[in-house]
């Protein structure tokens, strides 16, 4: 098994991509080769200054080292491995407009004016296709907003082999997080947990003392009624349900045994105890974070060693692409 997947390199972490992705990936690196990296060149698809680009690989590459990614598997960014571009650039011919024109996320980003979108908008799903494709990826752990992305990837894929005869790129199977697909908003529920809502209080940043997380979580938006002692009774009450969800995967139990235990009782009692376990959990996350960040130079050369042994990996299938379309003989 191969597992690659990547994070933007847009802001600081926060909860949502810690439930949803990173404690799967610290897990995931002793059941295969795991290949994580911060996807630096999508970033550039929005507007971001090269100061807080810059800033961010750094710090989104330190928050997932304290969070326990290690030498068990390889961590860069993007733009250090050129292949990713290389190869994404030969995908570009092979997908198809009307493909890229079906991308929700494409719609959703690029609302009413597309025409003032950027081109890396609109095609950087075939990025994200050349990103698992290089390193013939087996699984790739996505959210659900994700699995349209990951299925492009299969269809690239697919309709490579087939118009250039060769069986080159496997198809990458989605591995998605039973115990937390989608942490949302502390202020809407309806909402995905997002590092671009311009309430910090709509989320829980990586970096949050434990006062911050506590006030958070008081001032979490939930509903009058106690919990009940079904979690399916919560399908209607989407805040309750986001709370007791975090709860369960915080931890590592079933949501329903959150319910049980907490059952009849108000978010007056929920809400602590819930505040509790998140502090417990990432208060040694921030602190090793603060450590590594005291020297972001080893930081960065963690990173060229990752891209040393990433490159390595894709340099064969780069050339293997380059001689099916005849750009090597």
């Amino acid at each position: 098994m191969r597992v690659v997947s990547g994070i933007q390199t847009t802001g600081n972490l926060h909860l949502g991509n810690y439930l949803g992705a990173i404690k799967q990936w610290v897990a995931m690196q002793d059941q295969g080769e795991c290949l994580f990296f911060l996807a630096d060149l999508h970033a550039l698809t929005g507007n971001i200054s090269p100061q807080e680009l810059a800033n961010s690989t750094i710090e989104m590459a330190a928050t997932l080292m304290a969070s326990g990614i290690d030498d068990r598997a390889i961590l860069f960014n993007q733009a250090r491995v050129p292949a990713h571009a290389e190869l994404c650039w030969i995908l570009n011919g092979t997908a198809r407009m009307g493909w890229l024109n079906r991308m929700t996320q494409w719609k959703d980003k690029a609302g009413k004016n597309r025409e003032g979108a950027s081109v890396g908008l609109f095609t950087y799903p075939v990025l994200q296709a050349a990103d698992v494709l290089v390193y013939k990826a087996t699984h790739v752990p996505v959210g659900e907003d994700q699995k349209q992305h990951l299925e492009l990837a299969r269809d690239i894929a697919t309709k490579f082999n087939t118009d250039f005869e060769v069986d080159l790129f496997p198809l990458p199977e989605p591995f998605i997080s039973k115990a937390a697909p989608r942490i949302m908003s502390l202020r809407d529920g309806s909402a995905k947990m997002s590092k671009s809502d311009p309430s910090d209080l709509s989320r829980i940043n990586l970096s949050d003392d434990d006062d911050t997380i506590a006030q958070k979580f008081k001032k979490a938006k939930t509903d009058p009624e106690p919990l009940p002692d079904s979690f399916d009774a919560l399908a209607e009450r989407p805040e309750a349900k986001n709370l007791v969800t975090i709860f369960a995967a915080l931890s590592d139990r079933d949501p329903q045994s959150v319910v049980a235990e907490f059952a009849g009782q108000g978010f007056g009692s929920f809400k602590p105890a819930l505040a509790d376990l998140a502090i417990s959990t990432l208060g040694p996350v921030r602190e090793r974070l603060n450590q590594l960040l005291v020297d972001r130079e080893a930081v960065g050369a963690q990173l060229a060693r990752g891209a040393e042994r990433a490159s390595t990996l894709a340099a064969p299938t780069l050339l293997a692409a380059q001689k099916a379309v005849g750009l090597q003989v």
